[in-house]
């Protein structure tokens, strides 16, 4: 932890820096309407917090997932090396590694660290290739081509892992420890927490995990030209550089957003003159540049559009110049995430489970996909190069008198160990899946005599786990295991990817048919369990 931990300053009011009570209100009330899951919020205005609340479990000090955020930190480590002479925008991917370079490929010699940036190296890495198998360089390289480079453009996160790469190559360091006292000790970041390969390398595209405030800070000191409260921390002319409009992107998404271009791994609004570092399921720093202002939302929402269109509908158009005229009013907070009710039921199954054990059964279409089932949900596995998952072994212990259920099992990193509120209030705990450290946030309840229910939520990353385990009477148990985000709604999205590769109105009709139809229940089917006994040494 950094000892003097730079904060920004905060308003005594969002109407104090030209912010909106009003419309910050309405614009959650949108969110709730939308049915759009916000982890926090914070809009910064004039360099102030003008307003920030998280939703209970979330909170500020906690580390959030920020997925695609990550490649725009990416980004500002090239930016610094290209300050210091390590490299240049010019530089060739085969030049620093010589030892991949198939000069019979001629397309390969012409990928620049500007390619990388921007999504225009033309290479297209299969999000098949199995990243446990730590061949990330080497998969790279022989991915196909999708265009030659500087003649298209494709969203392809293996891009910013080899930038990341090529920082490793260049200083013997990872992008962390090279960023720590260049980017994280001047803004007070402590040392962050992001996904590797098996070397040390990080993802670059995915995979860092920061607070809200600390998304803040980094996206108003670009929005400032690489200032941070009157000191010069990233070079300016990368911060103006890598915001601009580098390329063309209007044919590769019919999403408005995802159309408006894109800069040096950073995209441009379409809804308003600015900037955004932008994540899956709605990770944003988002710069509002005619306005001085940021705004930073966590959340889970596989339709990044959806949330971003909440934003528009309020904002910049609640941002005002000059004296506020009327009466100041609190703006409201995130409400809490719903959580499982208090249980009521003391089921007749308690005794036994406290001697026996659930048992699952692998389902070979999943580990063929390599989306083995795990207690973290779906989203957080198919993320992870290290998988978590094959859970089994599922033991359950109920202290009714202190309101708890203990639940443990065996999953790819051991055992882990979790409580889960029986009164609607969640428990926390810590446990360890696809060698990341999560706090669960858990609640559990009988539905019914033979049903129960558990909800887990692993803080800092998105979506919650929610089983449901059916008994009967002849020792048999059925385990549904669910998510949310749901998966329907995910599988809706995933489809609009592919629909406009349809040339047909049937084409595209069929594949939206499809994903809706296969993805849930491939992904996350029934299972059928047994009841084994315990060993004594596995009592909890």
């Amino acid at each position: 932890m950094l000892k003097n931990k730079a904060r920004l300053e905060r308003a005594a009011s969002p109407e104090e820096v030209g912010v909106s009570s009003k419309a910050i209100g309405e614009l959650l009330d949108d969110f709730g309407t939308s049915g759009v899951e916000v982890h926090s919020l914070m809009i910064v205005r004039n360099k102030k917090v003008a307003y920030e609340s998280w939703a209970f479990p979330f909170s500020a000090e906690m580390p959030h997932i920020m997925y695609s955020v990550s490649k725009s930190f990416t980004s500002i480590a090239i930016g610094f090396a290209i300050e210091e002479g390590l490299l240049s925008l010019d530089t060739k991917l085969v030049d620093v590694f010589p030892e991949h370079n198939d000069k019979s490929d001629e397309q390969l010699q012409k990928i620049t660290i500007y390619h990388l940036l921007t999504m225009t190296a033309g290479k297209s890495v299969s999000f098949l290739v199995d990243k446990t198998k730590n061949r990330w360089v080497e998969d790279y390289f022989n991915a196909q081509w999708k265009f030659a480079p500087g003649e298209g453009w494709e969203y392809i996160s293996e891009n910013q892992y080899m930038l990341c790469a090529i920082i490793h190559k260049l200083t013997s360091q990872s992008v962390r420890e090279y960023l720590m006292p260049r980017l994280f000790e001047p803004l007070g970041i402590d040392y962050p927490f992001w996904e590797t390969d098996k070397n040390g390398i990080e993802a670059g595209g995915w995979g860092l995990y920061i607070t809200t405030e600390d998304l803040a800070k980094v996206t108003l000191c670009m929005l400032d030209g690489g200032r941070f409260q009157g000191k010069q921390i990233i070079p300016e002319s990368w911060a103006k550089y890598a915001t601009s409009n580098l390329e063309d992107n209007s044919k590769s998404n019919f999403l408005p957003d995802s159309t408006a271009g894109y800069g040096a791994s950073i995209w441009r609004n379409a809804g308003t003159n600015g900037f955004r570092f932008d994540g899956m399921f709605s990770q944003f720093g988002i710069a509002f540049e005619d306005h001085d202002a940021v705004v930073v939302i966590t959340a889970c929402e596989v339709d990044e559009q959806k949330t971003r269109d909440c934003l528009w509908r309020h904002f910049p158009k609640g941002f005002f110049d000059g004296e506020f005229q009327g009466e100041i009013i609190a703006a409201p907070q995130l409400e809490a995430l719903p959580e499982l009710p208090a249980s009521k039921i003391r089921s007749s199954y308690t005794e036994l489970l406290s001697k026996k054990k659930i048992r699952t059964n692998a389902k070979l279409p999943l580990e063929i996909i390599n989306f083995p089932l795990s207690v973290l949900p779906i989203y957080p596995v198919y993320m992870s190069y290290d998988k978590a998952g094959y859970c089994t072994d599922f033991e359950f212990d109920f202290d009714y008198e202190n309101k708890i259920c203990t639940m443990s099992w065996l999953e790819k990193d051991g055992r882990n160990t979790i409580r889960c509120g029986l009164d609607g209030k969640v428990e926390f705990s810590e446990m360890r899946l696809g060698a990341i450290d999560y706090t669960a946030s858990s609640t559990a309840c009988w539905a019914n005599d033979s049903t129960l229910l558990v909800w887990i939520r692993p803080l800092g990353a998105i979506g919650q786990r929610r089983f449901r385990f059916e008994f009967s009477p002849d020792g048999s148990v059925e385990m549904y295991p669910g998510s949310y985000q749901n998966l329907n709604d995910v599988a809706e999205n995933l489809s609009l990817i592919f629909v406009p590769l349809a040339k047909t109105s049937v084409g595209k009709s069929a594949i939206y048919s499809s994903f809706k139809a296969v993805v849930p229940s491939l992904l996350e089917p029934k299972h059928s369990c047994k009841l084994v006994d315990r060993e004594p040494e596995e009592d909890l």
